[in-house]
C-alpha cells in the first residue's frame, strides 16, 4: 500500500529532483509533488512523497523529520486526507 508522506519547511529553491536524491537514501519514491502557487508558479515550500513500502517511509520518517535541507530544517509526516470541499 502506498503511503504518502508531507514534507514541509522546504526551501523555496527546492526541486523534485532535490528530494528525489535526498528520498533515494532511504527508499524509492513512487511520486514527488512539490505544490506550487497557481499563478507565479513558485513552490509553497512544501510537497507529498508517496512511497510504496511502509517500511521504506518509516525509515525516512525516522531519518529526515527534522533534519537540515538546504538550510532549512524539515519537517516529514504521514500526509492527512484531504476533507472533501465544502465539508463542516
Amino acid at each position: 500500500m502506498v503511503k504518502t508522506l508531507y514534507v514541509g519547511n522546504l526551501s523555496y529553491d527546492t526541486s523534485e529532483e532535490d528530494l528525489r536524491g535526498l528520498f533515494k537514501a532511504h527508499g524509492t519514491p513512487e511520486s514527488i509533488r512539490v505544490i506550487t502557487d497557481k499563478y507565479s508558479g513558485r513552490s509553497r515550500g512544501f510537497a507529498f512523497v508517496e512511497m510504496s513500502l511502509d517500511s521504506e517511509a518509516d525509515a525516512v520518517l525516522a531519518a529526515l523529520d527534522g533534519s537540515e535541507f538546504m538550510g532549512r530544517n524539515l519537517v516529514v509526516s504521514v500526509a492527512k486526507p484531504r476533507n472533501e470541499r465544502g465539508a463542516a
